[in-house]
C-alpha cells in the first residue's frame, strides 16, 4: 500500500491485460477485489489518470463487484495499454 498526500492511500489491484478501443474498455487481471464506486488510478505505459468505476463486467455480465483472480472489463475514460497498473485509491 502506498501513502498519498491528504491522508489517502492506494493499493495495486491489477494490471491491464487488453484494451478494446471502440467500447473504450480495459480488461483488468485482478490481484485484489473491486466494486462499482471504487476510485481507480491507471498508471504506466504513457498513461496517468483517475476515475470512478461506473461499469464492471465479468464474463460479459454486469456485476457490482469482483474478487482477486478474476479478469473484469471496466469502461475507461482514456486509452490504456497492456501492462498499465491499476490502483484503488482509499480515503
Amino acid at each position: 500500500m502506498v501513502e498519498l498526500g491528504c491522508m489517502m492511500s492506494e493499493e495495486l489491484i491489477g494490471t491491464i491485460g487488453h484494451y478494446f478501443s471502440k467500447p473504450q474498455v480495459g480488461v483488468v487481471k485482478l490481484t485484489a477485489g473491486i466494486r462499482i464506486g471504487d476510485t481507480l488510478r491507471f498508471s504506466g505505459h504513457g498513461v496517468e489518470f483517475r476515475q470512478t468505476i461506473t461499469s464492471l463486467q465479468l464474463d460479459h455480465l454486469s456485476v457490482e463487484s469482483a474478487s482477486a483472480g478474476k479478469e473484469v472489463a471496466i469502461k475507461v475514460d482514456e486509452r490504456v495499454r497492456e501492462g498499465t497498473q491499476v490502483y484503488r485509491i482509499m480515503p
